[in-house]
């Protein structure tokens, strides 16, 4: 069988991606699907969460296990959900249609997925396939959630320019600072 899914940018319906991929496939293989689909480097950590009809994330699939063994013995052990060890038809089916996918979780690119036809395979199509994709992500340094400020210190630093990195606090206006410090004084031991 065939899922048919659309991936939308959370917050921003104009930015999608309809793909169509085989239910036997993993987790991992839809996650790299999405990657490149969104033009992102897969150098960040991801995690699918099953969600609810309100998008309420339910049951994390991640990545990859990081959990801390010894923690894990202290507690209950609990089944971790991998991505490489689960296929989307285990876990995606008619009455679970919907999940959030996280991309980096320090820029937390959020993306809403939904399950929108299960069809027959089609031995024509190459899958997994990128049926339509509108809108692009931006990733430019230039984007309105950096200030003037920040770009202007972003080009100095891609330009090699010297900065002086203690003016915005005050700090050591004056070279000659560092040298009241003393960081092994007569006292330590």
């Amino acid at each position: 069988m065939i899922y048919r899914f659309r991936v939308t940018l959370n917050g921003d319906e104009t930015t999608f991606r309809d793909i169509e991929i085989e239910a036997t496939n993993s987790f991992e293989d839809f996650h790299n699907v999405i990657l490149q689909s969104f033009g992102f480097d897969g150098m960040e950590m991801a995690s699918f969460y099953l969600a609810d009809e309100e998008w309420e994330p339910l049951e994390e699939i991640t990545l990859f296990d990081m959990s801390d063994e010894e923690e894990d013995e202290e507690k209950e052990p609990s089944k971790k959900l991998i991505m490489q060890e689960i296929q989307l038809e285990d876990m995606v089916h008619e009455d679970q249609t919907r999940l959030v996918y996280i991309y980096d979780f320090l820029n937390l690119w959020t993306f809403m997925v939904e399950l929108a036809e299960i069809t027959e395979r089609d031995e024509s199509i190459n899958y997994p396939n990128l049926l339509f994709a509108q809108g692009q992500l931006n990733f430019s340094i230039e984007d309105d959630s950096y200030s003037e400020e920040d770009q202007e210190d972003r080009y100095a630093l891609e330009n090699d320019e010297d900065m002086d990195l203690f003016d915005d606090n005050g700090l050591f206006d004056d070279i000659d600072d560092f040298d009241e410090l003393d960081s092994f004084d007569d006292n330590w031991n």
